[in-house]
C-alpha cells in the first residue's frame, strides 16, 4: 500500500509542478536556488504524506478501539508501532518526492515564465 500511495503522492506532486510553472520560473527570477525549488516540492510531499500517515493511524485507533469496545477484540495500539507508521509515512514523502522535486528544480526560468 506504500508504493501505491507513493506512485499517487508522486504523481499529484508532478501535476502540482506542472500547474505552478510560472511560479516557479518566478521565484527563479528573484533569485531562488534550484535547491530552494527542490525543497520546497520535497517538504510539500512530505506534509502531504505525514498528513496522509496521521489521518490513517487515527482512523486505525478508532478501528481498534471500536473492535474492544463493540466486539469484545483484543487491539493494542503501541506508541512504538505509531511512530514506525509516521516514519514510514515521512519516508514513503522523501523518496516518491525526489523526482517532481528535481523536476521542478531543472526548469529554465525563462521557459517557465513563458509557459501557461
Amino acid at each position: 500500500s506504500l508504493l501505491v500511495g507513493g506512485i499517487g503522492i508522486m504523481n499529484i506532486m508532478l501535476v502540482t509542478v506542472t500547474e505552478r510553472t510560472r511560479e516557479i520560473g518566478l521565484r527563479m527570477a528573484v533569485g531562488a536556488r534550484r535547491r530552494d525549488i527542490a525543497l520546497q516540492f520535497l517538504y510539500e510531499s512530505v506534509v502531504v504524506c505525514v498528513a496522509g500517515g496521521l489521518l490513517g493511524l487515527a482512523i486505525g485507533v478508532l478501528g481498534a478501539w471500536i473492535a474492544v469496545e463493540h466486539f469484545a477484540m483484543a487491539a493494542i495500539v503501541t506508541a512504538p508501532a505509531a511512530l514506525a507508521a509516521c516514519g514510514a509515512s515521512v519516508l514513503a514523502g522523501l523518496c516518491f518526492g525526489i523526482y517532481p522535486a528535481l523536476r521542478a528544480a531543472s526548469l529554465s526560468p525563462a521557459q517557465a515564465l513563458r509557459a501557461e
